[in-house]
């Protein structure tokens, strides 16, 4: 399902609706790094420790 982002009354939507957009953006961004996507994936699974060592990995050397 297709949600207008212009919807006026996005305001109101349900956390489970603001959920469903977002993946939908997400899919759509095929220009993020592989390792920032799979941190998010961590992060919603509950993989927090993991999603951190991810993320560490992510940080600049300098």
């Amino acid at each position: 399902m297709a949600i207008p982002f212009h919807d006026p009354g996005c305001w109101a939507w349900s956390d489970a609706l603001h959920r469903q957009h977002l993946s939908l953006c997400w899919a759509l961004e095929c220009d993020i790094d592989p390792m920032i996507l799979r941190a998010r994936q961590l992060r919603r699974q509950g993989a927090l420790p993991q999603a951190s060592c991810v993320e560490e990995e992510l940080l600049p050397l300098f």
